[in-house]
């Protein structure tokens, strides 16, 4: 549950600042975290059902 919380505060504080406008953080950074994590989870369900099987 902590990486929900570490992706909303990366994505918010990448948002409030003046290096990218938040319009490019909402439609270029956010999908692309999105993406990433499902990728991930599904990555980590494999192993877990690799290191699981007897």
């Amino acid at each position: 549950m902590w990486r929900y919380a570490l992706v909303i505060v990366a994505v918010a504080t990448v948002a409030l600042t003046s290096v990218i406008t938040p319009s490019t953080v909402f439609i270029m950074v956010l999908p692309s975290m999105i993406v990433f994590s499902v990728i991930a989870f599904f990555l980590r369900m494999k192993y877990g059902e690799f290191n699981a099987s007897p």
